[in-house]
């Protein structure tokens, strides 16, 4: 082979070579990248979202709606209420009559006081171990230990057991809060919450004048007797213009007859 063959050998062959070596490098790159994303995803969804275990707290509108009815049962009873959520160990929410995120079990303004604390742990799919919540009332020094266990075992009668603890935390710990004042008042600590005095009804303006009754069960035997009416003096009117025409047809006849009978006797 001469030298001018093996150029053109060489020269056929090195491009090949490279687009080989090149798409390889492409491929490899490719799948290094799906591989790094695929591990940042796994990584995010195992670690980042705590496998679904975190205790939800109670939604905005739970704890607004919470909040007035504590303050109504904390004036009228002389007890402060209050809630607390956690989630283990770690605090969840809380809150009383104070306001939200204001617990009672530390604030001079509350020397009495009782509170329902809800304490829940969620364990991962994959754990064998099931859903537990644990749930009791506390209560200020003098109220005495039987009596806080007789408002906490009060709480199933309105459905607030271990289970609905489980599937909601948030509304049932709110719940169960505003059921602690009945429940106090059940066990003797309070008195029962007094009803809302309401002010005086505005003077209502007087009725109008009621009807006469006579024909308000009577308006069908009206309507009947007024229709045969019309139609008995459709009938009479009727009958009239016929007899009308009828004279007045018999009138021509009778003198047509009378003038015939005067000629004839003329003629005799």
């Amino acid at each position: 082979m001469g030298t001018a063959d093996r150029s053109r050998f060489t020269g056929a062959t090195t491009p090949v070579s490279s687009g080989k070596t090149s798409l390889g490098k492409q491929v490899l790159g490719g799948l290094a990248i799906v591989v790094v994303v695929g591990l940042c995803v796994w990584g995010a969804a195992s670690g980042g979202s705590d496998d679904g275990t975190g205790v939800p707290a109670p939604a905005t509108d739970e704890r607004a709606a919470t909040v007035p009815i504590l303050q109504h049962a904390a004036s009228s009873q002389g007890i402060c209420y209050g809630w607390k959520l956690l989630d283990w160990t770690s605090p969840v929410d809380a809150g009383s009559n104070l306001g939200e995120d204001l617990a009672v079990n530390a604030d001079p303004r509350c020397p009495r006081w009782v509170e329902v604390v809800a304490n829940i742990r969620y364990t991962s799919e994959s754990s064998e171990s099931p859903d537990r919540a644990e749930i009791h009332v506390e209560g200020s020094t003098d109220i005495d230990r039987p009596d806080l266990d007789t408002i906490a075992n009060g709480l199933a009668r309105f459905g607030l057991d271990e289970d609905a603890f489980i599937d909601d935390p948030g509304w049932a710990v709110t719940r169960a809060a505003t059921t602690l004042p009945l429940l106090a008042a059940e066990a003797g600590l309070a008195q029962p919450l007094a009803t809302p005095s309401t002010g005086p009804a505005a003077a209502s303006s007087p009725l109008p004048a009621a009807g006469s009754d006579f024909w308000r069960d009577r308006w069908g035997w009206l309507f009947g007797t007024v229709g045969l009416l019309l139609l008995a003096a459709l009938f009479l009117t009727v009958g009239v213009v016929q007899r009308r025409r009828q004279l007045r047809a018999a009138v021509p006849a009778q003198r047509a007859g009378a003038e015939a009978a005067g000629r004839t006797g003329e003629k005799a």
